[in-house]
């Protein structure tokens, strides 16, 4: 798979600085019980699902001078329930005692949700690609204040588009913008102001009618929202036929079961908020090697 790690600026990675500060900030009782002799501590996967958020991982334990040696990869899908002791070795991590305790629960946080992140993006990649739809599923804006980039970042690992990843990237119009407006045409016409040619223009419609209106006004992207499977499938086939380069994304309370009863051929993209709000954490551990 592509090393999406070549996608984080190092800026970025300094960043989890500011998480292990949140973590300490001011003494570390429990560093002064265990002290700072060199010791090996095991990482391990204890629960199904894809490996991700090695960067972040790495740079917790790289800004303490730690060092990490990973026996799994980002990407890779690991079930530990077929091994005899129910969890896969992951990562050897060697440092002071004191400093592998001061990083472990900020990685493994990291990890766990990063990790969670991935395993919904590919099951429900799996499942669009189990019945052979050949759209986008993809996240949304619904991310953790402050956490964006690593959801963001497991959505890629995971197999999924990242959607807009922040509200400067692309234009997406919902119904606040467009009351406020007066219009989806005034609205439209007001975003392409500073838009330019750069930025794509996504408008969010609850009828055939409002994705009508947008696609005439020069939406690149129209969000069919909150409407039933079958009424959404009918606009969607009626929208493409009219406007056959608008791209159509059905959205709105659509589930990993549910998902299906909305891929058509005429349907772009599958957005799903509960990718990144509501996931479930992979189980990971940080365990200090007992001396023999």
């Amino acid at each position: 798979m592509s090393s999406f790690g070549a996608l984080l600026p190092p800026h970025w990675l300094r960043e989890v600085e500011r998480w292990v500060r949140d973590d300490v900030p001011s003494v570390d009782i429990g560093g002064l019980v265990v002290g700072d002799a060199p010791k090996t501590a095991h990482l391990w996967m204890k629960s199904p699902g894809i490996v991700a958020g090695v960067p972040f991982f790495n740079a917790v334990f790289d800004s303490l001078g730690c060092s990490v040696k990973w026996e799994v990869a980002e990407g890779d899908r690991v079930d530990p329930s077929g091994e005899p002791t129910g969890k896969v070795l992951a990562a050897v991590v060697t440092g002071p005692a004191c400093k592998l305790l001061l990083g472990e629960r900020t990685a493994l946080n990291t990890l766990s949700r990063a990790s969670g992140v991935a395993t919904a993006a590919d099951q429900a990649v799996g499942v669009a690609r189990a019945h052979g739809w050949h759209g986008h599923v993809a996240g949304t804006r619904k991310t953790t204040p402050g956490f964006r980039i690593v959801e963001k970042y497991a959505l890629l690992v995971g197999g999924a588009a990242t959607h807009r990843l922040d509200l400067s990237t692309m234009v997406m119009l919902k119904d606040n913008h467009i009351w406020s407006a007066g219009s989806i045409t005034k609205a439209v016409l007001h975003a392409k102001i500073a838009a330019g040619f750069t930025s794509k223009i996504e408008v969010e419609a609850r009828t055939l009618e409002e994705a009508m209106e947008a696609a005439a006004a020069g939406a690149d992207i129209v969000m069919l929202d909150n409407m039933a499977p079958e009424t959404l499938k009918e606009a969607a086939k009626a929208l493409k036929a009219a406007f056959p380069h608008v791209t159509v994304e059905a959205s709105g309370g659509i589930t990993l079961e549910t998902m299906p009863q909305f891929f058509s051929p005429d349907v772009d993209v599958i957005s799903r908020g509960s990718l990144t709000q509501g996931y479930e954490c992979v189980d990971f551990s940080l365990k200090i090697q007992k001396a023999e």
